[in-house]
């Protein structure tokens, strides 16, 4: 079975960009390997989405914010799918990615921003990764290594409505 390359972006990969990479890595289809990065990215990972990837069995010594420049050189992983999480990262001009991957906006409200107990941070962290896990899963089900190329990037923009 083939393996996909998927790259999650936002703007610091510090919280949401990074939990999709683990989900996606840790998807228990087996079928992705994920990726992270950011057009400016922070110093390190929100502390509460570490936590939740570690509880997905994600290791931590993968764990850092790093810029998408790293995914746009010629000896990086030629990725399958690429999804900006935020809506900054959405509206910037993108590197050129090699292979024409697919792409989409799964859109999220930052979790780090959420004010209150550290409670109320973790269930906010938890309410992306919800949200990103159940459009993996759909996606890890539909028959991709059968669908053309135009096919799976209507398919990966659809996903953007799954709530």
């Amino acid at each position: 079975m083939k393996k996909y390359n998927i790259l999650f972006l936002c703007t610091h990969n510090s919280a949401r960009s990074v939990l999709g990479e683990a989900i996606a890595s840790t998807h228990a289809s087996g079928r992705f390997v994920g990726f992270s990065a950011g057009s400016t990215p922070g110093t390190k990972v929100n502390p509460f989405a570490a936590e939740l990837a570690k509880e997905m069995g994600y290791p931590e010594e993968k764990l850092s914010s790093k810029s998408w420049d790293v995914y746009g050189k010629e000896d990086a992983p030629q990725m399958d799918f690429i999804i900006t999480v935020c809506d900054n990262a959405a509206g910037e001009v993108c590197p050129f990615w090699p292979g024409k991957p697919a792409t989409a906006h799964w859109g999220y409200p930052d979790p780090s921003q959420v004010q209150g107990t550290d409670d109320e941070k973790r269930r906010a962290f938890k309410e992306v990764m919800v949200g990103l896990r159940k459009r993996m899963d759909i996606l890890a089900a539909m028959p991709l290594e059968k669908l053309d190329a135009m096919t799976i990037q209507s398919e990966l923009k659809k996903l953007a409505e799954v709530k």
